[in-house]
């Protein structure tokens, strides 16, 4: 069963190791929220993306952020639409006045992620992308709605969900979850992949890439993460790479000029005190390094 569901995640591009295949057989299973926590740049989110492929159902993601709250993660109503509809009534007369009923009904409701997921008639994944973004009090209004999967509107009364959705938190662990949260979810760290599974990403993402080449680019990537970088590139960092020296005609990167390797390097370092570090002197040494 492992194995199989780790064949299937191969097949729609996603390289996941034992650990988390048994985490994610168990979430299916038990009907639990998976929440995912790791570094930046680690492909917390790829797994609900994987998953959706591989369920073949719909992905809806919500983005949190400081702020976040019902009216934007839940529902609004669409009051342009709705004054529309008022001022139609009123130079149609009293008899086509609008009653509160069909004002507030679901033909002027805005669904946000939230409601959306809960609305399918097919189970869709909820992405739930960087919880820790959001505040306490968000956090716990999600809390409240995953626990029974259904929404109080007031002009409307309680809406359950027509079919319960496979929900993925992922955090990049900048504060501390609440206990609440993590007791009612499956927990799973996913750290920077070792050589050999970033190595499979890449031919899996890049097949026409050389297995020299792809080797020699996992090597400098994983070699990049042991610098004191205030970004460290990421797994879709060293796919971009991989996808520019392939556009550029590169077939290893020894035969590459240090030059032409520094030019590429936007797609790994993103912010001005690490492309600094990088010189082409260190450039070079990595390049020997990574044979």
């Amino acid at each position: 069963m492992i194995a199989g569901l780790q064949t299937q995640l191969a097949q729609v591009g996603y390289v996941a190791d034992r650990s988390l295949t048994v985490t994610m057989l168990m979430m299916e299973s038990i009907g639990r929220p998976l929440l995912i926590e790791g570094d930046p740049g680690t492909g917390k989110t790829e797994v609900a993306k994987a998953l959706a492929k591989l369920r073949n159902t719909k992905l809806i993601r919500l983005q949190c952020y400081e702020g976040l709250d019902t009216y934007n993660s839940l529902y609004e109503w669409n009051y342009q639409r709705q004054l529309l509809a008022i001022k139609r009534a009123e130079a149609a007369g009293s008899t086509a006045q609008l009653d509160d009923d069909e004002l507030f009904s679901a033909k002027y409701l805005l669904k946000r992620p939230l409601l959306e997921a809960l609305s399918q008639a097919v189970a869709p994944v909820l992405l739930i992308d960087e919880i820790d973004r959001a505040d306490a009090a968000f956090e716990a209004f999600l809390l409240e709605l995953l626990s029974d999967y259904q929404v109080s509107i007031p002009e409307m009364g309680t809406i359950t969900a027509q079919t319960i959705p496979f929900v993925v938190l992922t955090s990049n662990g900048t504060r501390d979850l609440s206990d609440a949260l993590r007791r009612r979810c499956l927990y799973h760290f996913l750290d920077y992949p070792s050589f050999q599974k970033e190595l499979a990403i890449v031919q899996t993402r890049l097949p026409s890439l050389s297995r020299k080449l792809a080797g020699q680019i996992v090597e400098f990537a994983q070699s990049l993460r042991r610098f004191d970088l205030k970004k460290k590139p990421g797994i879709a960092e060293t796919l971009d790479w991989a996808a520019s020296l392939l556009g550029m005609g590169i077939t290893t990167l020894d035969e590459a000029g240090a030059e032409q390797i520094q030019d590429s390097l936007a797609t790994l370092l993103k912010t001005r005190e690490d492309v600094l570090v990088m010189d082409r002197t260190t450039i070079s040494r990595l390049v020997a390094a990574a044979g």
